[in-house]
């Protein structure tokens, strides 16, 4: 599973992050998500703002984006709680990164049914790439991470790469997504099952195969 302690509060850090505020547009953004609460209740937006914070970092640093202290520390200053909570809200959900991450964020379910359909696998073919659990590639564009049950039970084996979902994978299906990533393209999301769409059963849309069947109660009655 992912480390969920916060990076160390070295001078370099404070050095790098000390200064971070939001961009005009991005304390638009902020604003917009404050006012949603009622007065009073700004700590209510904690959550947009911890991932509209992570996304600025990504962008100053072209990667995914990650959470360090003294950003935290910003956005429990902007809506006036402590420390504290806001860094229990981070290290709490996988969503916010608690270390520096590479331009691509490869996050491997390994829950059960993921498991049962290869997850293994897949961090195998990850390895073999070259990447590790909760560090930077060489190169800087991956960081691999196994996370719990992202809610693709019916197309696993999947991952979540930055903001994409890839599911039905494979080992050779994943390595084409990974080779269109690395070089600058967007590879198909979702399903990487050849016809199917969603989470169908793979071999139809629908069991029904008359829709009379669908107005039909148990008991063979309108």
């Amino acid at each position: 599973m992912a480390d969920r302690t916060p990076a160390p509060d070295t001078p370099e850090l404070r050095a790098r992050w000390g200064s971070f505020e939001w961009t005009k547009e991005n304390r638009k953004t902020a604003d917009y998500h404050i006012a949603k609460y009622p007065d009073g209740r700004q700590k209510s937006a904690v959550m947009p703002l911890l991932d509209l914070a992570q996304r600025q970092v990504g962008e100053e640093t072209e990667t995914q984006g990650w959470l360090p202290l003294p950003v935290i520390e910003y956005v429990a200053k902007y809506i006036d709680v402590p420390v504290i909570r806001v860094l229990e809200v981070a290290t709490f959900y996988f969503m916010y990164n608690m270390k520096p991450v590479g331009k691509y964020h490869v996050q491997v379910c390994g829950t059960t049914p993921c498991m049962l359909r290869g997850s293994d696998d897949i961090i195998s073919a990850c390895k073999s790439r070259g990447m590790e659990f909760g560090k930077v590639s060489d190169d800087g564009l991956w960081t691999l991470t196994e996370v719990e049950c992202m809610g693709n039970c019916a197309t696993a084996p999947m991952v979540q790469i930055n903001d994409d979902n890839y599911e039905d994978l494979t080992p050779e299906r994943l390595d084409t997504v990974l080779d269109a990533l690395a070089k600058g393209e967007q590879p198909k999301t979702g399903t990487q099952e050849p016809g199917r769409h969603t989470s169908e059963p793979a071999n139809a849309l629908s069991n029904l195969t008359d829709m009379v069947d669908a107005n039909h109660d148990y008991r063979g009655e309108w």
